[in-house]
């Protein structure tokens, strides 16, 4: 089952897309939620994939011209710009972390450290436990 998207996961994203610089204290402070709940948040999104990182907007005109040629052929060339109008209510699809299936039903999650791992079924996540038993034990142990 896709994970929806949340009026605090919107304005997050939002804020994000705005300035991807800003500590979680700054967006706490404009979304009106503790600076708890934003990293809550923030960490969730990473964990199921939709955050997959934060892009640095350059502003090529305070560059020498041949640098500044060389860094748009290199943005033209590796950017893909997604036109997505982000909604409250939007669904995310999640993937099995074991067998890289669709999850139809709520995921099973499994805690691992600081990361959330999703499972499409229980098999699959004590498949993955026996699997990176060591992994797992090591990182519980800190």
């Amino acid at each position: 089952m896709p994970l929806k998207i949340d009026e605090i996961d919107l304005a997050l994203l939002e804020s994000l897309v705005k300035d991807g610089r800003k500590s979680f204290r700054q967006i706490s402070r404009e979304i009106k939620v503790s600076t708890p709940t934003v990293q809550l948040h923030y960490e969730r999104l990473v964990n199921i994939g939709l955050i997959k990182g934060v892009s640095v907007d350059l502003d090529f005109g305070k560059m020498e011209i041949q640098t500044s040629a060389k860094l748009d052929q290199i943005k033209y060339k590796t950017l893909k710009v997604h036109k997505i109008k982000l909604d409250k209510g939007m669904l995310v699809k999640i993937t099995c972390d074991y067998c890289n299936g669709p999850t139809h039903s709520k995921p099973s999650i499994l805690k691992v450290g600081d990361q959330e791992r999703f499972f499409c079924c229980s098999s699959c996540k004590a498949l993955y436990k026996e699997k990176y038993r060591g992994r797992i034990e090591s990182l519980s142990n800190k």
